[in-house]
C-alpha cells in the first residue's frame, strides 16, 4: 500500500506533516496545514497504489531494455528499424494491459 504521507503529498504538495509509523492516529498537521480527513487519505492511497500496480509493465519494460550506450550502437550498426525490433521484443514481453 502507498504510505500516508505520498498520499497527504499527492493532495497537498505543500502539506507540513509528520507521520508516525503508518498510523493514522499519529498525523501531527504543522505549520498550519490544513486537517485532510482518514478517508480522502485512504481514497488517495487508494488511488495512488491503483495507478502503480497498472504501471508494472513500465517497471518490468525498464530493466529488460538495453542501456542507453548498447540501443544509440544498435541505431549505429542496424538503423531505426533494428532498434525497433529489439525493443519490441521487451514491449512484447511485457504489454501494456
Amino acid at each position: 500500500m502507498t504510505d500516508i504521507i505520498s498520499a497527504i503529498l499527492a493532495i497537498n504538495p505543500n502539506a507540513k506533516v509528520s507521520v508516525n509509523a503508518e498510523d493514522f492516529e499519529q498525523i501531527t498537521w504543522l505549520n498550519g496545514t490544513a486537517v485532510i480527513s482518514k478517508a480522502d487519505i485512504q481514497a488517495k492511497q487508494a488511488e495512488l497504489q491503483t495507478d502503480y500496480n497498472n504501471k508494472k509493465y513500465q517497471r518490468d519494460r525498464a530493466v529488460e531494455y538495453p542501456a542507453i550506450v548498447d540501443q544509440l550502437d544498435d541505431i549505429y550498426h542496424n538503423g531505426i528499424d533494428g532498434w525497433k525490433a529489439t525493443i519490441k521484443v521487451t514491449k512484447d514481453k511485457y504489454p501494456k494491459e
